[in-house]
């Protein structure tokens, strides 16, 4: 028998924002609602919770090469819209309104804690500099609160196209960023604009997550991050494993994307999860580690 040796990295689970935003749907009863009932977006990044809402009438609108402003043109008629966890800007919210749409809000507490960081600095006068993934629906969000005075920052490309003469600058970011690319651009913002004003605004549960990843223990062959490839703070969890930990990693979203040649050559792994990942997932991941044994392939059936 040759079973690997698995180290489970805390926190693992839905985040609060997640638990917050699942728990508000599921206390809806839809036939109860305004009908149809809309999601603008997907309520979380994670396809398993998707199809759950799918299974019980809600309708997801989603189409990454589509903002919310354009995904909401997709309703023609009355009914019932809920807006995810990720915020949605104020003007996409008043022409839902407008449609005759009863709008329901699970937008995260630290999202919303953001955007009021936001809005207070714009109302006096300050540029946004915020650092977040361009084509994510909070980036988006934030970015059409003022479209000439907040501006994304997503690499160092993007300092470089800056030229502001403003004395009055504010660095915040993307709650679910890497809190080292965060760091990263923000030194880089400083060097261009010494006089700028900093904000980090990553939540707690991504940061607590990718310092958990970075100083995992270096004897680890490889590291699984199960969560959905949508997931931004999924996908940072594997860089951060790759790039500050030097271990490599996989983003996996179910049992069925464990590669059993990989797992033949390993004897220590690592399991994480994203913040949108059930944690039923991860269980499910961790059980089917466990029992694998390289040598015996009756423990290879997925």
């Amino acid at each position: 028998m040759r079973k690997m040796i698995i180290e489970k990295l805390k926190p693992r689970g839905y985040c609060h924002g997640v638990v917050d935003a699942i728990k508000t749907i599921r206390s809806l009863t839809i036939n109860d609602l305004k009908q149809p009932v809309y999601i603008l977006g997907m309520l979380v990044h994670n396809k398993e919770v998707i199809k759950e809402l799918t299974d019980k009438g809600f309708i997801t609108l989603h189409d990454k090469s589509k903002t919310r402003n354009e995904l909401l043109d997709q309703i023609q008629t009355k009914g019932t819209l809920i807006l995810t966890a990720h915020g949605t800007a104020d003007a996409v919210i008043k022409k839902a309104k407008d449609k005759g749409l009863d709008v329901i809000d699970t937008t995260c507490l630290d999202v919303r804690k953001t955007a009021k960081l936001i809005e207070e600095h714009l109302n006096d006068d300050y540029h946004i500099l915020y650092i977040g993934k361009k084509g994510h629906p909070e980036s988006e969000a934030v970015c059409q609160m003022d479209t000439k005075r907040v501006h994304l920052i997503s690499s160092s490309d993007s300092i470089k196209a800056l030229n502001l003469k403003t004395e009055k600058l504010l660095v915040t970011n993307q709650t679910t960023m890497s809190f080292y690319d965060v760091y990263r651009l923000t030194e880089e913002l400083k060097q261009a604009y010494p006089h700028v004003k900093t904000v980090e605004e990553i939540c707690d549960a991504t940061k607590t997550r990718q310092e958990a990843v970075a100083n995992q223990s270096r004897d680890i062959d490889h590291c699984f991050v199960v969560g959905d490839k949508l997931s931004n703070n999924s996908n940072n969890l594997v860089k951060i494993s790759k790039e500050k930990a030097g271990i490599n990693a996989s983003l996996i979203e179910t049992i069925k994307d464990l590669d059993i040649d990989l797992l033949k050559t390993l004897k220590k792994v690592s399991i994480t999860s994203g913040a949108s990942t059930p944690t039923k997932t991860t269980n499910q991941v961790i059980a089917f580690l466990e029992q694998f044994d390289q040598n015996n392939p009756s423990t290879w059936t997925k």
